[in-house]
């Protein structure tokens, strides 16, 4: 059986979890049938659902489940499945008939809390339907042990038809010119020293990282009393569209990048929101973590997580957009010119670089650190910029939502695709009670930023 060694981030995310904050990230996605698509004359919802564990279940990465091994100590490998069986992964959810994305994102939320099975491979998936023939969406859940955002989306690429279309025809090829051998990663005695020789080279950079990271962890909570709440462990989904163009058109005339502009609108839209609560803006802060990929540009996903992150504190306390923006882009240039693998928010590549033991025994002191130095994840997912479709029913709209770590009560993702930014606001569910007037502000700081730019 071949196996691969679990990287030390993913390891960290596998024992990050517990039952109240499970450490998986996902999509909905929002369907509506295709005028003279293709039927197979069976019933629409088990039509859908069997084509989506075909597709599923020909992804040899959702075969895979996480298995502990005795070396490393405290490690675990990637192992297939050897009993998988894609129907204990893909469900069907009837909703009730009436605004369908309201009734989607809300079972979306209440499925989001639900922690992926230990012993089996770490996804799930949920086709969502109201109606016969009507709209349906697709929920999809992956474990952050087996991707990060990049990898989570060539994953998931997979139950596209333009996508699926190409994986087969390149399994195709494979199976005429067979397989290559594969062995376990601790059978080759080169790979062994490779993994050591790499540790002790990671040594001094971890170093720097950590005292970066002590110097930036804070004692006292200085965001928005929301975001400072303690969490439940119970979840919400929000959903925003944005106007591609519009964030373009403030880009331009602003400068810096589309990904500056967004999160200058999380800032104004937590403004807002914090206004309509009645609650009193920081002097600084709140702070966000925004993920970056240390994966170079072109190259394949590859197996393992690759994440490093940026801090921002988010001006919420600066009362003009424009100055809210350019603060952003200031603060967003001096953490780019630092470089992903430098200062207090590479504390995924610090993780990168402990012992398999370390995670194992280290995870309940860790859960406790990202209080410490971020109050809001803000992180971009990228998706295929082609039009998408299950089984020629056309996406419509795809919502990414991102894991929240214990201690934190929001996560905001967004993902750009037809003309659109969609944003997906994970909340805990009784700390953020009221999503809907954050998507408003968002809205609305995005509107106002469009107005000031000719």
């Amino acid at each position: 059986m071949s196996s691969e060694l679990l990287a030390p981030l993913d390891l960290a995310f596998w024992h990050l979890e517990s039952d109240g904050h499970p450490m998986h990230l996902g999509a909905l996605a929002l369907f509506a049938p295709a005028e003279g698509a293709p039927r197979t004359g069976g019933p629409f919802d088990e039509e859908v659902r069997e084509l989506l564990a075909q597709r599923a279940s020909a992804i040899r990465r959702l075969r895979m489940r996480v298995q502990d091994v005795l070396v490393p100590v405290g490690g675990a490998v990637w192992a297939v499945d050897k009993d998988f069986d894609v129907q204990r992964h893909v469900h069907h959810v009837r909703l009730p008939v009436g605004d369908f994305r309201a009734e989607a994102a809300a079972v979306a939320g209440e499925l989001m809390e639900r922690p992926l099975a230990r012993g089996l491979p770490p996804w799930e998936m949920y086709l969502l339907t109201a109606e016969p023939d009507g709209p349906f969406a697709v929920l999809v859940k992956l474990h952050h042990a087996l991707a990060d955002g990049m990898r989570a989306v060539a994953i998931g690429a997979g139950i596209f038809d333009e996508i699926a279309g190409a994986l087969n025809h390149g399994r195709s090829r494979a199976a005429r010119t067979g397989p290559a051998p594969e062995r376990p990663w601790f059978s080759d005695p080169a790979r062994l020293i490779g993994f050591a020789r790499d540790r002790i080279d990671d040594f001094g950079r971890a170093v720097g990282v950590s005292a970066s990271v002590v110097r930036a962890s804070r004692f006292d909570p200085r965001g928005l009393p929301a975001l400072t709440a303690g969490s439940s462990g119970t979840r919400r989904l929000g959903t925003v569209i944005l106007d591609l163009e519009d964030v373009r058109s403030v880009r331009r005339e602003t400068g810096g990048t589309a990904n500056d502009v967004l999160l200058a609108v999380v800032a104004g839209g937590l403004r807002r929101w914090a206004h309509l609560r009645g609650e009193q803006l920081p002097a600084s802060g709140p702070r966000a973590l925004v993920p970056v990929s240390r994966r170079r540009p072109g190259s394949p996903p590859g197996s393992g997580n690759k994440l490093s992150a940026y801090l921002l504190e988010l001006p919420v306390a600066e009362p003009d957009p424009r100055l809210r923006l350019a603060a952003v882009r200031t603060a967003m240039d001096r953490n780019k010119a630092a470089g992903p693998s430098r200062g207090p928010g590479a504390l995924a590549v610090l993780a990168d670089q402990l012992p398999p033991l370390a995670h194992r025994f280290g995870a309940p002191f860790a859960q406790g650190a990202a209080r410490m130095l971020f109050d809001v994840l803000v992180t971009s997912v990228p998706l295929p910029r082609s039009a998408l479709s299950v089984g020629g029913r056309p996406l419509q709209e795809i919502y990414p939502m991102a894991p929240l770590p214990r201690g934190q009560a929001l996560a905001v993702a967004l993902s750009t695709y037809g003309g659109n930014v969609h944003v997906g606001l994970v909340a805990d569910g009784k700390a953020v009670p009221d999503l809907d007037l954050l998507a408003q502000g968002l809205r609305d700081e995005l509107a106002e930023l469009r107005q000031l730019a000719p």
